[in-house]
Formats: C-alpha cells, sequence, structure tokens
C-alpha cells in the first residue's frame, strides 16, 4: 500500500507511474475522497473539542447553582453527540472508500525499472550457460509432457482422474526427482543463511491482504468454505510472520525460505501452457523472502536474484535474466528479475524464478516495521523470490538431459538426493 501522504503530494508522478503500469488510477477520484474524509474527520474533531469544553462548563454552572443554564448547555452536548455520531458513520464510510481504493493501487517503482509496454520490452541483462545442439546430435528434442509418459515418471491422465486438467502425477522416478529437487534447493539455502520455515498451506483473508493477494486478486485463489485460501506461494506466510511487528534494526536483514504447495486459480489463462507441467494448478516451490533495511534492499535484491541463479547454475541448466519493464511486473513490486530457464523443445527461455523487492508496499499493509537504535521506527523493505519452482526445474531437467535414446541424463548436483541415480532410464 501506498502512503496517503506520499499520494497527495505526489499525484502527478503516481498517475504516470500507474499510466505505465496499465492499472487504473483516477487522481479526481482520490483527490475526492481524499478531501471528503479530511474534511469530515476535521469536522468531528472540532466538535469534540466543542463538547468538551461545554463538558467543563456543565460542570462550572452546576456547582454555581445555575442550574437552568447547565441544563440547557447539556441539551447543547446531546445535539452534538448527536452529530458526532453520524459524522462517525461518515468518516467510517469515507475511510472504508479511501482504503478500498489504496489496496488497489499497485506499487510505485524503482527508477531503474524501464518503462514499457510488455514482456516485449523487458531488457536482458546476463546468461549464462550454452542450449545444447541438438541437430548436431542428430535428434529433435522431445518436449518434457512427452519424455515424462515415456520415461513413466509423469501420469498427466491419472491427475486428470483424480481431480481435473491442470493436475499431474508423479511416481518412481518422477517423484524421487521431486523429492531430491525439494532437499537440495533448502540444502543450498540454508547453508547461505536463509532460515527454514515450516509453514501453513492455508492463510486468512488479513495474511492476504497484507501481501497484496487480497483483494484484488481473489479470482485467483482457491478458498475453503471457512473463509480461508490456499496460500498461492510461501512468500504470504513467510513474509507475514512478521505482521504487526517491530523488528530490531540490529537484526536486519533477515533471510527466511520455505517448501510449500502453491495453489493457483491461474484465472486469466485460458489456453496458456494447457501442455506440460509448466502452468499447473497445484504445484510445489521453494520460496525465499528478506526483510532490509530501506538503504540496502536493493543490495539485497541483487544477492537473492543471484542464488536463485546459482541453484540453476549447480544443476547444468542455461538460463538468462531479464528486467521486468512496468508494464510485464506485478502488482507488489518496484523492481523484478526473472530468470528464465532454457527449455529445448519450444526453443525458448521461460521464467522459473521471479526476485523482486517490494521496498515498503507489504511492509505497509502488513504494518511491519524496524526500529533503529535512537530513531524512529519505519517500514521494513521486503523482498521476495523463486528458488525455485520443483515442477518447471523438472521440465528443463529433461529436456535438457535428454538422450538420443530417450534417456534422461540428471544433474550431478542431484547424485547424492537420488540414492546415487545419475540417468532415469525408459521403462
Amino acid at each position: 500500500m501506498l502512503d496517503i501522504k506520499y499520494v497527495r503530494e505526489h499525484l502527478d508522478e503516481v498517475a504516470e507511474t500507474m499510466k505505465n503500469r496499465h492499472a487504473s488510477f483516477s487522481p479526481e477520484q482520490f483527490t475526492a475522497l481524499d478531501v471528503q474524509r479530511r474534511e469530515v474527520i476535521a469536522e468531528e474533531e472540532a466538535l469534540q473539542a466543542e463538547r468538551n469544553k461545554l463538558s467543563k462548563e456543565i460542570g462550572a454552572l452546576m456547582g454555581q447553582g445555575k442550574t437552568d443554564e447547565a441544563n440547557a448547555t447539556k441539551e447543547t452536548v446531546r445535539q452534538i453527540n448527536e452529530k458526532l455520531t453520524a459524522l462517525g458513520d461518515a468518516r467510517a464510510e469515507a475511510e472504508a472508500a479511501m482504503d478500498a481504493l489504496m489496496l488497489s493501487i499497485p506499487n510505485m517503482v524503482d527508477v531503474t525499472t524501464p518503462v514499457g509496454e510488455d514482456e516485449n520490452d523487458n531488457p536482458e541483462v546476463r546468461r549464462w550457460g550454452t542450449p545444447r545442439d541438438f541437430a548436431a546430435e542428430g535428434f529433435e528434442p522431445q518436449a518434457h509432457w512427452d519424455l515424462g509418459p515415456a520415461l513413466n515418471i509423469i501420469d498427466f491422465e491419472r491427475g486428470v482422474k483424480l481431480v481435473e486438467s491442470r493436475f499431474y502425477v508423479l511416481g518412481g522416478a518422477g517423484a524421487r526427482l521431486e523429492r531430491a529437487l525439494i532437499a537440495f534447493m533448502l540444502d543450498q539455502h540454508t547453508s547461505r543463511g536463509y532460515k527454514e520455515w515450516w509453514v501453513p498451506a492455508l492463510a486468512n483473508a488479513a495474511t492476504l491482504t497484507g501481501t497484496g493477494q487480497l483483494p484484488k486478486f481473489e479470482e485467483d485463489l482457491f478458498h475453503t468454505t471457512e473463509g480461508l485460501y490456499l496460500i498461492p506461494t510461501a512468500e504470504v506466510q513467510l513474509t507475514n510472520l512478521h505482521a504487526g511487528e517491530v523488528l530490531d534494526a540490529e537484526s536486519l536483514p533477515l533471510h527466511y525460505c520455505a517448501f510449500t504447495p502453491c495453489f493457483r486459480e491461474e484465472a486469466g489463462s485460458a489456453g496458456r501452457d494447457t501442455r506440460g507441467i509448466i502452468r499447473m494448478h497445484q504445484f510445489t516451490k521453494v520460496e525465499m523472502v528478506r526483510f532490509a533495511h530501506p538503504d540496502d534492499s536493493f543490495n539485497q535484491l541483487e544477492l537473492m536474484c543471484g542464488h536463485a541463479r546459482q541453484l540453476l547454475e549447480l544443476l547444468e541448466l542455461p538460463y538468462r535474466v531479464i528486467t521486468l519493464c512496468t508494464g510485464d511486473m506485478g502488482f507488489g513490486s518496484a523492481k523484478t528479475y526473472d530468470v528464465e530457464v532454457w527449455l529445448p523443445a519450444q526453443n525458448t527461455y521461460r521464467e522459473i524464478s521471479s526476485c523482486s523487492n517490494c521496498i515498503d508496499f507489504q511492509a505497509r499493509r502488513a504494518d511491519i516495521r524496524f526500529k533503529p537504535k535512537g530513531g524512529k521506527t519505519a517500514f521494513v523493505h521486503t523482498l521476495n523470490g523463486s528458488g525455485l519452482p520443483t515442477g518447471r526445474t523438472i521440465a528443463a531437467i529433461l529436456e535438457n538431459g535428454q538422450q538420443k535414446d530417450g534417456s534422461v541424463v540428471l544433474p550431478k548436483a542431484l547424485a547424492p538426493y537420488m540414492d546415487g541415480t545419475e540417468v532415469i532410464e525408459p521403462r
């Protein structure tokens, strides 16, 4: 959430940023609501001051035996109380309207975020690894949705039978590979100082509002009849661990990670990635979250993105990194790097990790502050990044490691987690 005072004092700048973000924002609507709210508050405060003054006068009049004057003043106070009740309702209504508007406005962007219309305007900032030349090896690379069933490790039909489309089942070496990746990723993160957490897969509305999924993206969430929601990412839980808290400045930065199942309706994505395991309703992911001092948060973004990249390098998967432009970035982010892994069958790079600095946007919504020694409390900066989703990683391992005979050579880093298995053979 943006600071109301900031929006009020930088209205043109906010409007320009929202235009670049393709976000709906009316300066006139904001100003009208802001003026209405402030006028009601001013009138309410003036009447409260008048009531307090008259209440003191009543005591004095009663002490002087001026009963009639005291009673008349009491009547005036009664009338003021009636007006205050009405004003209280008006203030609550005005504040609710302003809160709804502020919760719908995305974050401001960092000056280093490029202005652009869509994904075609995302500049590339680095590459690592050289994609294999399958033609030189004498065969055409298969897609993971063909490789998985042929290896008898991914079963799409049974996933549909058990639930519906966009669910799948892993079996045998596929299930073992999933488990291996989870342990490998968590071990890498904890070795770099991340504190591992095990968190619920359900969250309440306040928690999802804190990280920005609610109210704007409710249609993307699965929810229960009890008013709870299945989490779309562990970012929701890890960030809100400190909701309503004041952190010690000396403890920053904090580095957290967690593995969770993730659930997304994928509303609005009809027809996209209908084959394979790239865009599913349920998937598993290891998430990274950081709490940083405002002066250090962009340095922390570089470090976190580097940790996502290092995982891909250890897994021997070629990748590139792009900076998302204003027209393609997420709701709560001020700056985002997407790490995209190479998928040979599609002959393209596809996003596998998104690392974002949300500055104080989420902290303001969730009320997460820090207190420097001898200073005033301020909002921390929150960051999040995928590190990594297992499904997309499996897809990349299968496609990049496939051999002419249909087998798949696994990354050497996974051997200790696969009981020494180096190759998955067709069965």
